[in-house]
């Protein structure tokens, strides 16, 4: 019988008797399609629209875009979101792209020990002097906002590149400070600007974008 063969796991089954053992049994039959739907966005979809837009953006300025860039290239799955250099200028910024920061601690120190390997890739590449920077480019999303504000001290600390010119470094390849800083992309990924911590709100509403 075919009860007796789906038992051994013998032979092909259709759907006609599948649903007959499950009234035997008492129990419905659900089929489905199964597999990702190819129309919906990727789980890291937020993700990668900052990144497309620092890419894009660093383009139109001159830069050479890297995705995922390898920090030690004999350990490829260490990689920084966005690496945009610049060869002409000897210079290589470490962009990281936050859709949500979760632990800010991890995620500074993480991005320091970036940092540290990025200067030893532009050390090897092009000697010194070279020009290494860490950027941050955070969505701008109510929590992240929010999360901002609560620590300005933290943040200020660990940022304390200009938000405006780090923004002008990304948009017209002007050259960027030298301490680490932070800017905002706008919650579509359409647009970045500048984080105004001294004189202002902390969170800023001036725009420049590209």
């Amino acid at each position: 019988m075919v009860e007796s063969r789906i038992e051994r796991g013998v032979g092909a089954t259709d759907l006609d008797a599948l649903q007959r053992i499950a009234i035997a049994l008492g129990r419905p039959l659900i089929v489905s399609f199964g597999g990702r739907d190819p129309s919906e966005p990727t789980a890291d979809a937020g993700h990668l629209a900052i990144q497309e837009l620092v890419l894009r953006v660093g383009r139109a300025a001159g830069y050479v875009g890297s995705f995922e860039l390898s920090t030690r290239p004999a350990e490829p799955w260490r990689s920084v979101d966005v690496g945009l250099e610049f060869v002409a200028r000897r210079r290589l910024i470490l962009n990281e792209c936050w859709n949500t920061i979760g632990d800010v601690g991890a995620a500074a120190r993480s991005s320091s020990r970036k940092l540290a390997e990025l200067e030893d890739l532009a050390t090897a590449r092009w000697g010194s002097p070279a020009e290494v920077g860490l950027l941050w480019v955070v969505r701008a999303t109510a929590r992240n906002r929010a999360l901002v504000s609560r620590y300005p001290e933290v943040f200020a600390s660990r940022f304390p590149g200009s938000s405006r010119r780090w923004l002008a470094a990304l948009t017209t390849g002007a050259a960027p400070p030298s301490q680490p800083g932070l800017v905002w992309c706008d919650v579509g990924a359409t647009r970045l600007y500048e984080w105004r911590r001294v004189g202002g709100p902390v969170d800023g509403t001036a725009a420049a974008s590209k």
